[in-house]
């Protein structure tokens, strides 16, 4: 989250745009980089705070899209692709080399090896503005955050302690549950007058990052291993590779179903019909992943209705976050992300989300189903920023350690 903005912005190049009045200091915030308007834009919320040009990735060296996130910060840094170049005030959207830094030269076209280009005072007075987290959204067209509402979106609440809360107590770590962070509970040496009021002191949690997108095989195979040990079909432990004990135990099943034993090992006919005999339900085709502080936290299952049709790719996040209210706001943007047709074929997807005015944020969220466990747990946890991106690609190669979800997407090939 970036940090306060000062009273005064004033101008920090001559191309920068400051609102006339800054949104509340609590708000999150956004950069987003424009490649066809060569331009970046700063929002706190919907509102604009500042605006500059940039020059991005000349042919040959495009500067990606999709959603990223600062995962490092550098006064000085010097390029260790191209010849030890300076790099001023960096700030680091992948590890393989993408980044915002200061620039003498910013024409406003494509003209860097791919990083984002910044006049030498925006790059300075943006540096000082942003920390570790902040998203980057690098888009081929336009688009703008606007205010969201959906019923599947979260709402944050107070972990409940088991037991009376009693009030003007000296305070003392107490763990609510043990797959939570630990907060701050009042509790009291002497019974209190009637009419006291309990208290929970919540500790401030950094912002959650959550990704929901269809099952990978390794997810669905790691399930089906551990259904099958609880029928009685020894898969050998649940880890997603398919080693014999696997292909026995699969085939074991298939057998006992009456199913054909040739083809593809794994198949729909096959995990509908190992549900079903676990009393599991339908296989989920979804998954939601979370991570805070750069850091994997937790992931489970989803539903996902219509699996033939994409979800597209969609960036929502919660601002003006009341942990003792129960309230948030959302701002919600969609991205372009055409899927080759071999991405398609592999996912199943039949109907590509190309129109982004059809297959916008609130479409796909009606089509995916969050167990109440799972919501549970990530509303105790949210806080100021805590964003859910929706995508059908997954984390992306970029995705790895010390890092947010960084999703690329794609722009649909000219005909």
């Amino acid at each position: 989250m970036l940090k306060s903005l000062a009273a005064s912005l004033g101008l920090l190049s001559a191309t920068v745009l400051a609102a006339p009045a800054l949104a509340g200091g609590n708000a999150a915030y956004q950069i987003i980089v424009s490649k066809a308007e060569q331009s970046l834009v700063v929002y706190d919320g919907d509102q604009v705070v500042a605006t500059s040009r940039v020059s991005t990735g000349k042919p040959g060296h495009t500067t990606p899209s999709g959603i990223f996130s600062i995962l490092e910060k550098s006064r000085y840094h010097e390029s260790n692709l191209y010849s030890s170049a300076p790099m001023p005030w960096m700030q680091r959207l992948t590890w393989s080399g993408i980044a915002l830094h200061e620039s003498n030269s910013v024409p406003r076209y494509p003209a860097s090896h791919g990083c984002i280009r910044l006049p030498r005072s925006f790059a300075k007075q943006l540096y000082g503005m942003t920390e570790r987290g902040v998203h980057v959204i690098i888009t081929d067209n336009k688009v703008t955050p606007l205010p969201f509402e959906h019923a599947t979106l979260f709402s944050p609440r107070v972990p409940q302690p088991e037991g009376q809360l009693l009030s003007d107590a000296e305070l003392r770590p107490s763990t609510i549950d043990a797959s939570l962070k630990s907060v701050e509970v009042a509790m009291a040496d002497v019974l209190p007058k009637a009419g006291a009021q309990a208290k929970v002191v919540l500790e401030e949690q950094p912002p959650l990052r959550i990704l929901i997108t269809r099952r990978s095989q390794r997810e669905t195979l790691i399930d089906a291993q551990a259904l099958l040990g609880e029928l009685g079909f020894d898969a050998g432990t649940p880890d997603g590779h398919i080693g014999k004990m696997t292909i026995a135990a699969v085939n074991g099943f298939k057998r006992w179903k009456g199913l054909s034993t040739r083809g593809d090992l794994i198949t729909q006919g096959f995990l509908g019909a190992l549900y079903k005999s676990a009393g599991r339900g339908e296989p989920p085709l979804g998954q939601i992943l979370v991570r805070q502080k750069f850091k994997p936290l937790f992931e489970a299952p989803v539903g996902i209705a219509d699996p033939q049709i994409a979800l597209g790719t969609h960036f929502i996040e919660a601002v003006n976050v009341d942990r003792y209210g129960g309230k948030a706001s959302w701002q919600a943007l969609t991205l372009e992300n055409h899927l080759s047709s071999a991405t398609a074929k592999r996912l199943g997807i039949t109907t590509q989300a190309d129109d982004t005015t059809t297959y916008d944020a609130a479409t796909a969220l009606d089509r995916i189903t969050i167990p109440d466990d799972v919501r549970h747990r990530i509303e105790t946890l949210m806080s100021e920023g805590t964003s859910l991106t929706i995508s059908d690609t997954g984390m992306g190669p970029e995705t790895g350690a010390g890092t947010d979800f960084i999703t690329i997407t794609h722009s649909k090939p000219k005909a």
